[in-house]
């Protein structure tokens, strides 16, 4: 038998994804956001407010970064949600990681975390069912230990999720299936 639950703002799981992107200065800014899917291939939609300096860096500098989080970077990708870049403009310093500039879009690359999806930002939907941040993925490159076969190895990614009902992050762990096989089962 199933329990209603208090109705909340996400589907489970949800991803962790570090959104890197130039402020005015040039100093790096970093959010943590868990509102985040593929559109196609190739679009990402991020559904974030324009109250977030993430998203006024994006419109002015025209691209971003999408990090996954790893469960050895946990308390780093919390830091980055909880602590506003409007607020505290030396957060990414704070993190104690380091990046590197983009060669395709200008927004920084952050060296410590496993994948990163550069994009550039195609447009943003604010009206009542507007996506937020849209963007066009220009390149996704992993770090080689994080492969398997040229694909990405989820197992040895270590990649965390975010549990809106408790506010807890969860560790992808392994694989208990194979997508549009297993199903053929049935048949």
């Amino acid at each position: 038998m199933k329990q209603p639950v208090k109705v909340t703002e996400a589907i489970f799981p949800m991803p962790v994804l570090l959104i890197a992107t130039y402020n005015e200065d040039g100093t790096i800014d970093v959010m943590n956001a868990a509102w985040g899917t593929m559109l196609d291939r190739d679009r990402v939609a991020l559904n974030l407010t324009e109250t977030h300096k993430t998203v006024e860096n994006i419109k002015n500098r025209k691209g971003f970064v999408i990090h996954i989080a790893d469960v050895e970077h946990v308390v780093e990708a919390d830091w980055f949600g909880v602590v506003s870049g409007h607020k505290d403009p030396d957060k990414f310093a704070k993190s104690g990681f380091t990046a590197v500039k983009s060669e395709l879009v200008d927004a920084p690359i952050i060296n410590e975390l496993p994948v990163a999806m550069e994009c550039e930002f195609v447009e943003y939907q604010a009206d009542d069912t507007g996506l937020g941040v849209i963007g066009k993925v220009l390149q996704t490159s992993v770090e080689t230990d994080k492969l398997k076969d040229g694909k990405v190895d989820v197992e040895a990614l270590q990649a965390i999720t975010f549990d809106p009902y408790t506010h807890g992050y969860y560790q992808v762990s392994r694989r208990v299936g194979d997508a549009f096989k297993d199903g053929m089962k049935l048949k």
